[in-house]
């Protein structure tokens, strides 16, 4: 393990410059936006033109999908659904349904394989990448495409693939104007990142005390409502950036199960440690939940933490989390003396997809 002060030492490890991508969202967040706003879109394209919207995606742009729909259900008036896998669902049958494919690299097979099978099916088609076959198709097929610039591994484009979403169901009219929203969470999150950079010593630097903190221990990080899909981030970017191990859980919903299994096997008990997820916009009976289900998790020896996400807006205070999850993220993996950025089982499963086994 290194000092997370020894800043040198944490710019050599990360080759990658995950630091750096990190800082990046607000940038990021803003930059989708005017994307969605500018790119052209097919006459006709409007609320009353679809009866649902499915995304394809995987992984890093993924998380984006599903942060929008969790974000915006209560204002959209069509069902959104994610897609993680090959099939799409029965309903996506015909122009009524848009599906969307959402891949960095545009290679991502999972996604490509549902994308040919909506346009089999007469679906409309949009497009989110950076290149690969999903964005030739996407040009091929004269469908819209809101390509970007490459910045590194897909789960450092999150800023890109939710806020080109969010734009383009505002585009559409299914949603209100979000725009005040993410320049209020690209401010927040400029000075929020400049309080986690690696010249922050660890005494004043959120993300580094919780790393450490981390450090021979699986967190199990919990989140209700949109929180939930936060907590989902926190956990794949801990396995993805720190090579470690993590689990997250949906309130309510764990409160039903998860919170029993605390008994055994009684020796991994404090290898533990149970991260809740809060913001004010929590639905005030979540919020209750998270408080107790914490005091019962202290009540069993297991070690917690409660973080709350801060600003105005939804999309304020869930990006707020998100980014400190991200910190936290890299610098457990640099704590633990790797470079945050390869991959490289995943590397080798693709290859080994590739080549039939």
């Amino acid at each position: 393990m290194i000092h997370l002060d020894d800043v040198p030492r944490l710019r050599a490890l990360d080759a990658g410059r995950m630091l750096d991508l990190v800082a990046d969202l607000p940038r990021q967040l803003q930059a989708g936006w005017e994307l969605a706003m500018r790119a052209p879109l097919p006459s006709g394209w409007s609320a009353s033109a679809f009866d649902h919207v499915v995304i394809a995606g995987m992984g890093g742009s993924a998380i984006g999908a599903s942060l929008v729909a969790a974000l915006v259900e209560a204002d959209c008036p069509i069902p959104l659904t994610v897609v993680r896998d090959y099939a799409l669902p029965a309903f996506a049958q015909g122009p009524r349904t848009l599906v969307i494919g959402s891949s960095y690299s545009g290679e991502t097979e999972e996604t490509l394989e549902a994308f040919e099978t909506a346009r089999k099916r007469g679906c409309a088609l949009a497009a989110i990448a950076t290149g690969g076959r999903l964005a030739a198709w996407a040009q091929e097929w004269e469908v819209p495409l809101f390509r970007f610039e490459p910045v590194g591994q897909p789960r450092a484009a999150l800023g890109y693939s939710f806020s080109i979403l969010l734009g383009l169901l505002h585009r559409l009219g299914l949603i209100p104007d979000a725009r005040a929203a993410i320049e209020e969470a690209a401010a927040r999150l400029q000075e929020d990142a400049a309080q986690m950079a690696p010249e922050v010593p660890t005494v004043r630097n959120p993300a580094k005390r919780m790393a450490g903190q981390l450090i021979g221990r699986i967190p199990v990080i919990f989140g209700a409502g949109p929180l939930a899909e936060v907590a989902r981030r926190w956990k794949t970017q801990i396995n993805e950036n720190a090579k470690a191990a993590a689990v997250f859980e949906a309130l309510p919903e764990a409160d039903h199960n998860t919170i029993v299994g605390t008994e055994f096997p009684s020796e991994l008990l404090p290898h533990l440690i149970a991260l809740f997820l809060t913001a004010p916009s929590d639905h005030p009976r979540n919020a209750l939940r998270v408080r107790i289900t914490r005091e019962l998790f202290m009540r069993q020896g297991v070690n917690t933490d409660l973080f709350t996400g801060r600003g105005e807006s939804r999309i304020a205070q869930v990006f707020s989390l998100i980014l400190l999850g991200d910190f936290i993220s890299v610098y457990l993996a640099l704590a633990y003396a790797i470079d945050p950025t390869p991959v490289q089982v995943i590397s080798e499963l693709k290859a080994r997809l590739a080549a039939g086994g």
